[in-house]
């Protein structure tokens, strides 16, 4: 196949071109990307050159992205503005990438007759007490980040119900993982204790999140990609659930780090207290998690440690300016 990935040079997307390109030894990859501050080449590095190219431009933007898609079989969109406390912070951002960029991409993709593939986000669902969300739940979004997610999902949904267009969806749990973003809380958590810095939690930490490792996402996508049926949606969650002072805590004792650098902070707005997905639907079609929340933390840390180069450029510039709005205290030195 000749793959489309939008957005393949964040987080969860390089980490999927990654092992695309590693599994399918004939496959080809062409990522469009617009290489925002999440978006690095760096991620990108080492992929081999005959089989893969990296195309600088906006979902949004439509000329580029008809002339991206030329030739390619399937489109696979991560692309997105992705994180909830700067959606609270710049909504309009958000809006415009995750709803009117995935127009475009379905678009292009119903041009050509192509499947699309939309990655989403178990917030969509928004919190809930006990029990798990299945494809079934209704959308219940409660942030501006999440909202924008399901307003792509819901075009997604459209275009197949309206036009029979060749589109689905694959909804994850919290990703983690090499080359996530510092913003994002397990990441920070490593570099601050590795730095000796306060590692800031929001409210009493006892929110809960569905753990995901990122290269068991990578296969379940390939898995919907695969087999998926149109007009279908297919949730991903990870094996465990852990309270995000609990994910803290045993973050500082991977990095040798003492429970004294936890700082309590006041809440994110609107923050949900529980995720969580249930994995049936795609446990049909042949997949299930295979890293262990224990062994992926603990294969994440020793990354972080032992790839000091890509990321002591993130801890310096725009993000140190935004950790300080955030958190209301600056980074320390390094």
């Amino acid at each position: 196949m000749r793959l489309l990935v939008a957005g393949g040079a964040g987080f969860i997307g390089s980490s999927y071109v990654r092992r695309r390109l590693a599994e399918q030894t004939g496959d080809e990859v062409r990522v469009l990307d617009k290489l925002t501050y999440a978006g690095r080449r760096e991620n990108l590095e080492g992929l081999p050159g005959d089989r893969f190219e990296l195309v600088v431009a906006d979902i949004c933007d439509r000329e580029a992205v008809a002339g991206a898609v030329e030739g390619c079989d399937a489109i696979v969109n991560f692309a997105a503005e992705s994180h909830v406390d700067r959606s609270i912070q710049s909504p309009g951002e958000f809006i415009t990438t995750d709803v009117y960029g995935t127009y475009v991409l379905l678009e292009a993709a119903r041009d050509r007759g192509i499947r699309h593939l939309q990655i989403s986000t178990d917030e969509v669902y928004g919190s809930i007490e006990s029990g798990s969300f299945s494809e079934a739940s209704p959308l219940d979004p409660s942030s501006p980040y999440s909202a924008s997610k399901a307003g792509g999902d819901l075009i997604v949904s459209a275009f197949q119900h309206t036009f029979g267009a060749d589109s689905l969806i694959v909804r994850a749990s919290n990703n983690y993982g090499p080359r996530q973003h510092p913003e994002k809380l397990i990441p920070l958590a490593v570099l601050n204790a590795l730095h000796g810095d306060p590692v800031p939690v929001y409210g009493d930490g006892k929110q809960v999140r569905n753990w995901l490792f990122v290269d068991d996402f990578a296969v379940a996508i390939d898995v919907v990609l695969e087999r998926g049926k149109a007009g279908e949606a297919y949730n991903v969650g990870g094996p465990e659930e852990l309270p995000n002072i609990e994910v803290v805590r045993r973050i500082l004792a991977l990095t040798g780090a003492g429970e004294e650098l936890i700082e309590h902070v006041q809440d994110r707005l609107g923050h949900d207290r529980r995720y969580s997905l249930g994995s049936e639907k795609v446990g049909e079609l042949g997949w299930r998690a295979a890293v262990s929340f224990e062994e992926g933390l603990r294969r994440t840390v020793a990354w972080y440690r032992d790839n000091e180069a890509w990321w002591t450029p993130l801890r310096s510039g725009e993000y140190r300016e935004y950790y300080e709005r955030q958190y209301g205290r600056a980074l320390g030195a390094g």
